[in-house]
């Protein structure tokens, strides 16, 4: 593998010139870096990034924290920060927490002695001690998704309020009363976020949501089905569960399937965080889509601000209501609305 002073020697420069050049020094002529360059692309030198980062104390390297890696909105987040880093310049390293907090301190950890520049976290509750304690050791860091109420970090996310009012409007259009929700972690701000806006959308068209219509889950389909199961159970079960993530969201999808009944013929369904499977299922599932994309993009950017000594500014945007066919929806425009199941 070619070093700095083959590079040196083909291009007939010093090695000082050289190393001069590829850290862009404006005392370098552009001929001589014109010949530096020429003489990387001939070898096909790779400068030392470890190296490097000893000189200028920067790695070019973000790290990113996410819950759950098999969650496919945590998977297209982590594409998309990845495709912003690399067009600013930085590489992306990631650790999945599996919704543990121990897993996420001992990413968090690890990602700090890699001499990243900045961190993403997607907090997987209140606070892990770990990442508490680089954020208040001034690590430049932004939350995304989730975050933690009382720690100084810019917070990238959406705003799922007005879309939750949209979808129990909606349901209440179509003649549903009996609503439940399966809920995320109350340890996290998006599992307390989302059951307070079901309750409070459910309280301007009059309605409640009893204890026994709310499932404790932890954003994983198994808690999904075993909530559900609950539901189907009672005297008076449900007229649609509202899932608070897509995950969960498959199980309780599963658990109707496993008693022979189906959506929405028997039971409605709706989620939060629309997937690209949604369509695919029969029937589609009517959900709360994320700008998923934008969050992780504007997380990246954030970050960057703080990583080069701008102000990285917390960002909300808006999800939107995507109405599909799995809460009784009619099938085209043309088709007679559903008959009202219960009465007010």
């Amino acid at each position: 593998m070619a070093g700095i002073k083959d590079v040196a020697a083909e291009a007939g420069l010093s090695v000082a010139t050289v190393s001069r050049a590829l850290n862009g020094h404006p005392s370098v002529s552009e001929d001589a870096r014109r010949r530096v360059t020429d003489a990387v692309e001939r070898l096909g030198y790779r400068p030392n990034a470890v190296a490097r980062s000893l000189r200028t104390d920067q790695t070019r390297t973000l790290g990113l924290v996410i819950s759950d890696v098999m969650n496919p909105y945590f998977t297209e987040l982590a594409r998309s920060v990845e495709e912003e880093a690399r067009a600013l310049g930085y590489s992306v390293i990631i650790g999945n927490a599996d919704e543990r907090p121990d897993l996420q301190d001992h990413h968090v950890t690890t990602l700090l002695d890699r001499r990243i520049d900045g961190l993403l976290v997607s907090p997987t509750d209140g606070g892990s001690p770990g990442m508490l304690g680089a954020a208040r050791a001034g690590t430049p860091m932004v939350f995304v998704d989730r975050w933690i109420p009382g720690v100084d970090v810019p917070v990238v996310r959406s705003d799922g309020r007005a879309a939750v009012r949209d979808l129990v409007a909606h349901l209440h259009a179509l003649g549903h009363r009996r609503l439940a929700i399966i809920a995320g972690p109350a340890a996290t701000t998006t599992g307390r976020e989302r059951v307070d806006a079901f309750r409070e959308a459910l309280a301007a068209h009059g309605l409640e949501l009893p204890d026994a219509y709310i499932g404790q889950g932890d954003f994983q389909a198994g808690s999904g089905r075993r909530v559900t199961e609950g539901f189907l159970d009672l005297a008076e079960p449900p007229e649609v569960v509202f899932a608070a993530d897509n995950l969960m969201a498959l199980g309780a999808l599963d658990a109707i399937r496993a008693r022979g009944l189906r959506v929405p013929d028997d039971i409605g369904l709706a989620a939060f965080d629309d997937i690209p499977w949604f369509v695919h299922t029969d029937p589609p599932v009517t959900a709360v889509a994320q700008p998923t994309g934008e969050l992780g993009r504007a997380a990246v950017r954030a970050l960057v601000d703080r990583i080069e000594g701008r102000t990285g500014a917390s960002v909300t945007l808006p999800a939107r209501l995507v109405v599909r066919r799995s809460c009784g929806e009619p099938a085209s425009p043309e088709s007679p609305s559903p008959v009202r199941r219960s009465t007010p």
